[in-house]
């Protein structure tokens, strides 16, 4: 009996060590659009329209505001649904046969905290992967739990643990904490 509790007991003890459990993993890089949000810049060019080309930031209720056309949604949706929406918004009421070209200026940038050599803020650059991000920041620490990583979205409260894959995708504004293992 005494030998069964201590052999229960050291299951326990064994179990409790391991550290969390991620049971999903973040999406992959090659299977995500990113989705516009508050605090991007975009540069928009409408041809032979001065007044309308330049750079445009997303404002925190997810709206760039445009001379001429006002307020226009943009949080949200991804790069290619706005320029879709500008295209016919400008062409209808302002520029005849609008030809406008859109890409994002500038993404939020993202954090990277715990067990890493340089923890800190990086820039975020397209397709970035959380092994990306890891190698920005110097790599592992020597106590780093190289299995599960844990992510607070954009404006989220919490952190999430996931399961770290090779194609785990980092987006703009994510905070990522490499926790340590315990062996």
């Amino acid at each position: 009996m005494a030998l069964r509790v201590t052999i229960m007991a050291l299951c326990i003890l064994i179990s409790g060590c391991t550290g969390t459990v991620a049971t999903t993993s973040l999406p992959n890089v090659d299977n995500l659009a990113y989705h516009l949000s508050p605090g991007d810049r975009l540069r928009l060019e409408v041809f032979r329209e001065d007044v309308l080309s330049g750079e445009y930031a997303i404002d925190d209720q997810g709206v760039i505001t445009l001379p001429l056309a006002g307020e226009v949604r943009a949080g949200g949706k991804t790069l290619a649904q706005l320029r879709q929406d500008l295209q016919s918004l400008l062409g209808q009421e302002y520029v005849r046969d609008a030809r406008i070209s859109l890409e994002v200026a500038g993404y939020r940038p993202i954090y990277i905290l715990g067990e890493v050599q340089r923890p800190g803020e990086y820039p975020y650059v397209e397709g970035m992967s959380v092994h990306g991000l890891v190698a920005k920041a110097g790599g592992f620490t020597y106590r780093a739990n190289e299995h599960v990583v844990y992510v607070r979205h954009g404006r989220e409260l919490d952190e999430k643990a996931y399961r770290l894959t090779s194609g785990a995708a980092v987006l703009p504004g994510d905070t990522v904490r490499v926790g340590e293992r315990y062996f």
